[in-house]
């Protein structure tokens, strides 16, 4: 989805051009995470994608989780945007809870699991851990966070 263009050349290097993606942190009763493995680089993260154009946003994280773990959600409310500062893609992230479904695996992911918040941060690199532990604060703020698609780069995470 293009956010922003500055001028009418997409060509031109200094064209900020963003995609939008969704994912959705769900929370079992017990604590435990739905989380994926990544088809395409082996990573462990929550659910989600690339919303689209004609998509509502909390229709994109049901489709997305759905699509990649087989588990029907309930979007219980945005924790926080995320931006991507190398890729240009920016997150919206949903705290979900699951209604349904059987964890299957998909052509996008390759292993599905309820992880707890300990082996959630064993597991993932610190842009996309921070993303739970944020869903999972009592903060009802969404958090605002920008990364280089490993580490947090905004000074006030860390």
């Amino acid at each position: 989805m293009l956010l922003y263009m500055s001028n009418s050349d997409p060509q031109t290097p200094s064209t900020p051009l963003h995609s939008v993606s969704v994912a959705g942190v769900v929370v079992r009763d017990d604590g435990r995470v739905l989380v994926i493995r990544r088809a395409d680089n082996g990573r462990w993260e929550p659910p989600g994608g690339v919303l689209e154009r004609d998509e509502a946003i909390e229709d994109g994280v049901r489709r997305e989780v759905y699509e990649e773990t087989g588990i029907k959600v309930h979007v219980e409310r945005l924790t926080g945007v995320y931006k991507n500062t190398t890729v240009g893609v920016v997150a919206l992230v949903f705290r979900c809870q699951p209604e349904g479904g059987h964890e299957q695996l998909s052509d996008e992911s390759t292993a599905v699991a309820w992880l707890t918040p300990g082996e959630v941060l064993a597991a993932m690199s610190e842009a996309y851990s921070i993303r739970i532990a944020d869903a999972l604060s009592d903060d009802m703020a969404p958090h605002i966070r920008t990364h280089d698609g490993r580490k947090l780069t905004d000074p006030a995470a860390n």
